[in-house]
């Protein structure tokens, strides 16, 4: 009896070893990215593009934002909130963070039994990582282009740049 005792916190962590995986691995250190990158490029350049065909700086990161509040919301069964309609450096800024909280609230609240509950809730988990990892992987490009060195690099370099 003792023994089952002593095992019921290991099997219950084990349990949830994607939704730890997930938040630990790749969202934390892609929201880290993003955040840092917001924070880092100049407001005179959040309307710039790399060519006319894409989307601004201040763009990708709306799409960020509108996107974590959908994939969010499903994971924590409630209606996609409208992203605010964020234009210069300081509202688009704090619209992403604000999305990322969101999406930090509503992995603490599921488990891997529910993430795996649905093909829904499994891609809006998924994707929340994914796809905010291809959105810095394009703006890193914007910054390289600014001078700036990308929030990834500067802190595998140990600059704070």
């Amino acid at each position: 009896m003792l023994l089952c005792a002593c095992a019921l916190p290991f099997a219950v962590r084990a349990q949830d070893n994607l939704k730890n995986t997930v938040t630990q691995r790749y969202f934390n250190s892609v929201r880290r990215n993003l955040e840092a990158a917001a924070d880092v490029m100049p407001a005179d350049k959040y309307s710039f593009k790399l060519t006319d065909g894409q989307m601004s700086f201040a763009e990708w990161l709306n799409h960020s934002t509108e996107r974590n509040y959908a994939d969010c919301a499903t994971l924590k069964g409630e209606t996609a909130k409208k992203a605010p309609a964020a234009k210069d450096k300081a509202e688009v800024s704090q619209a992403l963070k604000d999305s990322f909280a969101y999406c930090a609230a509503a992995l603490e609240g599921i488990d891997d039994q529910k993430a795996l509950a649905s093909p829904q809730m499994t891609y809006a988990l998924l994707h929340v990582v994914v796809h905010n990892n291809e959105i810095y992987g394009n703006i890193a490009g914007y910054l390289r282009v600014s001078g700036i060195v990308p929030p990834s690099t500067a802190a595998r370099a140990g600059q704070k740049k």
